[in-house]
């Protein structure tokens, strides 16, 4: 077995150690990277045994629905890393989003969620969640005024991401963590934009952090996976308890492919910034561009809050070309290189329109409240070269002046 990390009053070790060594158990092998333990059951070396760990007397491995040695090393790897107590991995970020809510709440709970979600998010609150007479308000996300009006008797979560997608507004993790304790409220905090990379929202008092793997905890576009971070009795037992009866399992296979992208998230979470961040710049500058979306642009309406809270601005740039879908669409289709997909925080760069993609399935009117317009267009910045990059936009970018 591998050694912990720290010693009873040592110093705890820095992230890039623990992005690449934490939660790691070495069986008798002694294999040196993780292994994949491709298994669906355990056995029990007794009939009584297997009676205590069922009755949760004794840990172990019990059935890999809700037991697998890989899953557990990418659930205690990310729990150090964002400083949780306890972490549940889920199939996708949807189902650790579903999984929190439906262990944390019952019919007659309230939840105020930020306008500024995922499209999907938006329907799961608004078209499945109120069938089970939980109900759901919207706010604009750095208002916090709205969000304190919106809190009721019966309001239990307060939901937000931030940055948000696509247009990378924030919110005050701080402040709004402040408001949700006041009123007796639990807060979850979507970081995947960030990542503990960047952000750690648990440590600024947020309550629950919620991850879709898939983006940027993975890197290379390959596995579908989330993830619910807390404390070890609302992550550790309910959420938990709830992935245990309803199955919503991350595969052995994806938690591997998540640990080995977790050895390097810092390094590309710097590079995917730091290119993101000239790419902006560079946008800016272009006569066919009538507005950029970037927290590390001076000319964004939270630049300074961006600089005070995150590590650094993230991989997503989001702009708007003068002009409607046509001239998006146009700009879009012009690129060699990109990728035209919705996914993010792949190595390779992506762009898409997302509306029409990402939040195509919610209602017009929420786009335009949301300000996701025909002219949006969200790039995903990769890890290739910035001139490249530059170059395949500048297809279509300069075709509309």
């Amino acid at each position: 077995m591998e050694h912990p990390l720290n010693d009873p009053g040592e110093p705890t070790e820095g992230f890039d150690t623990r992005a690449i060594r934490a939660g790691q158990r070495r069986g008798p092998e002694q294999e040196h990277s993780d292994p994949i333990y491709a298994t669906s059951s355990f056995v029990f070396a007794s009939a009584a045994e297997a009676a205590a760990r069922f009755a949760g007397d004794e840990p172990g491995n019990i059935y890999a629905r809700f037991t697998n040695p890989t899953v557990r090393t990418f659930q205690d790897r990310l729990a150090a890393l964002e400083g949780g107590e306890a972490c549940v991995a889920t199939a996708s970020g949807m189902a650790a989003i579903l999984s929190t809510c439906l262990s944390l709440l019952k019919a007659g709970d309230h939840i105020v969620s930020s306008r500024s979600v995922f499209g999907s998010t938006t329907n799961l609150f608004s078209n499945y969640l109120t069938r089970f007479g939980i109900e759901v308000t919207y706010v604009p996300l750095g208002d916090l005024a709205a969000w304190e009006a919106a809190i009721r008797s019966e309001t239990r979560l307060l939901f937000a991401e931030t940055p948000s997608n696509p247009l990378t507004e924030l919110v005050d993790i701080r402040a709004l963590a402040d408001l949700a304790h006041a009123h007796g409220c639990l807060l979850a905090m979507d970081n995947c934009f960030c990542t503990p990379a960047l952000q750690r929202p648990l440590e600024m008092g947020a309550d629950l952090v919620i991850h879709s793997a898939t983006k940027y905890l993975d890197g290379q576009g390959r596995c579908v996976g989330g993830a619910v971070v807390g404390d070890a009795e609302r992550v550790g037992k309910e959420v938990f308890g709830f992935l245990r009866t309803a199955g919503p399992t991350m595969s052995p296979f994806n938690a591997w492919v998540f640990l080995k992208g977790l050895e390097t998230l810092r390094l590309r979470m710097r590079a995917h910034s730091e290119s993101a961040l000239a790419l902006a710049q560079w946008l800016e500058a272009q006569p066919g561009v009538a507005r950029v979306h970037y927290p590390g642009l001076p000319s964004h309406p939270q630049h300074a809050l961006a600089t005070r809270q995150q590590a650094a601005y993230g991989g997503i740039v989001a702009f708007e070309v003068k002009g409607g879908r046509e001239q998006a669409w146009q700009v879009i289709d012009s690129t060699r290189l990109l990728s035209i997909t919705a996914n993010l925080g792949d190595a390779k760069t992506t762009i898409t329109h997302p509306a029409t993609t990402t939040h195509g399935r919610i209602k017009p009117e929420q786009r335009e409240i949301q300000g996701i317009g025909e002219s949006l267009i969200r790039v995903a910045v990769g890890l290739e070269d910035l001139e490249d990059i530059q170059r395949d936009l500048a297809r279509g970018i300069d075709r509309l002046c």
